[in-house]
């Protein structure tokens, strides 16, 4: 007899899924058969949706509340429904895009429709990804080039690192004994070190 799954998926742990979860209840999905995740899209390696790949069987169901929750990236979400509808034989019900429901129209000209359909909506998805990520990459460039200082604040340096840093180039100790007495790594002494001659005269 053929089930009906739901996939749920949030980006973080502090994210809520109450939302996905009760529009999939409604579905009169029951709670066992709902499989989730609580991590990014990027990829579709995920323990609870691999668990669900194992339990789907032909003809089964599997509803999502919208396409983003299947996942992010746009060729894996069209190779990802080419193994659930072709190779798994189970159907794919996206609640907030109707036109996404392959038991509708089961011939030719409904498989085209929700193919292109698909196809367009990750397309879209996508490609806005990408302009979130240039447009953060240009404010990023702005802010330096007006010297906002970007990141965490450096830690002040301890009172002995001057006189340890002189020691140090004079060969009178080691980079590790002189972090050492300075209670910094040895890399993070290198690093303020390299900084401070970059400003010293």
């Amino acid at each position: 007899m053929a089930e009906t799954y739901g996939y749920i998926r949030v980006s973080s742990t502090d994210q809520n899924e109450s939302r996905q979860r009760i529009a999939l209840e409604q579905q009169a999905i029951s709670s066992n058969r709902i499989f989730m995740d609580k991590m990014s899209g990027k990829d579709f390696q995920r323990p609870q949706y691999q668990a669900m790949l194992k339990k789907l069987r032909p003809g089964d169901l599997l509803c999502v509340t919208s396409i983003d929750r299947l996942g992010r990236n746009y060729e894996e979400i069209l190779e990802q429904w080419r193994i659930l509808t072709r190779e798994k034989r189970v159907d794919i019900l996206v609640l907030d895009m109707p036109l996404l429901d392959t038991r509708r129209d089961k011939n030719l000209l409904g498989t085209f429709i929700a193919d292109l359909v698909l196809q367009v909506l990750s397309f879209v998805a996508q490609s806005e990804r990408e302009n979130i990520r240039n447009r953060q990459a240009q404010g990023i460039a702005a802010a330096r080039r007006k010297g906002i200082p970007l990141g965490r604040k450096a830690k002040p340096l301890p009172a002995n690192f001057f006189g340890m840093y002189e020691r140090w180039k004079q060969g009178d100790v080691s980079a590790t004994e002189a972090s050492r007495r300075c209670g910094m790594a040895r890399s993070t002494f290198r690093y303020r070190a390299k900084l401070y001659e970059k400003v010293s005269p």
